[in-house]
């Protein structure tokens, strides 16, 4: 694994950020993309007072989010409320995904974070949420870090991996670019911001470098990784911005659920109050969101 990192150029990677975030998308492509940001989230809760009644209460929201709108992609919650969560959703298309690996600190010893993605998958995750061990990262440990996702990877058998870089605990747009290579090249089917447990998690600059990290992964070996941004995404004008953000890119081929997820607790909220507005106001639904 090379042990230089590439530099990054902040200024020029936050204006082209901010410049594609800030995108407009209006009419009928605007109620379209709503509906694929809802179609595209992981809701989530993960408080220490989750009960069984509160994640069978999230999950029929997750069904049926509002009338005539789409299911969500997943229901993201702790290892222990898996099983309530697949039972409530059997049937129903929308995965059960579950941050294990000692969420959200990463911290504890190996043996202990695989036994518990190996508990959250034979209780029914399709999915996994871990995060890297950031202080093995930022004291240059990184084949540790990528041996320990390739250990996850394998233990999560058929479930999709998603590693969690924590990016705002990674000091620099250089270091997270280099975070990013490292998690793909221990294995990850998707690249996620962040545990959305600090204060600095999903910016557009750092969708942006992690969606170069994609394209250049796909370009070099034809893998196509997902991207699932996490951590303070809280309104429907910026999951569009990030939308907009991802088509131009990654291409129209990430605008789906399996390959772009919102991690969120509250942006569906948002997302709903902004459909109705565009249904009251009589756009059509007939134009692509490819179009922005």
């Amino acid at each position: 694994m090379p042990r230089v990192l590439a530099r990054v150029d902040a200024a020029t990677l936050e204006a082209r950020a901010l410049q594609l975030a800030r995108r407009s998308i209006e009419g009928g492509a605007k109620r379209a993309a709503i509906d694929l940001a809802i179609a595209c989230l992981d809701l989530t809760t993960l408080e220490g007072k989750d009960t069984p009644a509160t994640v069978r209460a999230l999950c029929a929201r997750a069904m049926a989010p509002a009338p005539g709108a789409p299911s969500v992609a997943a229901v993201c919650l702790y290892p222990s409320l898996v099983g309530v969560a697949r039972e409530a959703l059997a049937g129903s298309g929308v995965r059960v995904a579950s941050v294990a690996t000692a969420f959200p600190s990463g911290l504890s010893p190996l043996e202990g974070r695989l036994r518990e993605v190996r508990e959250a998958v034979a209780a029914g995750a399709e999915e996994i949420d871990m995060v890297i061990d950031r202080g093995a990262f930022l004291t240059g440990r990184y084949d540790l870090v990528r041996d320990e996702i390739a250990a996850v990877k394998e233990a999560c058998g058929g479930a999709t991996l998603k590693v969690i870089l924590e990016a705002g605990e990674l000091g620099s747009y250089r270091a997270i670019r280099f975070a990013c290579d490292v998690a793909l090249d221990g294995g990850a089917d998707f690249l996620k911001t962040a545990t959305g447990k600090i204060g600095v998690s999903s910016t557009p600059a750092i969708a942006l470098l992690m969606c170069e990290a994609i394209r250049e992964r796909a370009r070099t070996s034809g893998v196509r990784v997902g991207l699932k941004l996490a951590g303070g995404i809280r309104t429907a004008a910026a999951a569009l911005g990030y939308l907009a953000l991802v088509h131009e890119t990654l291409g129209p081929d990430w605008l789906r659920p399996a390959r772009l997820r919102f991690g969120a607790s509250s942006l569906l909220d948002d997302l709903l109050r902004e459909r109705a507005t565009v249904e009251a106001g009589g756009y059509s639904n007939a134009a692509c969101v490819a179009s922005a």
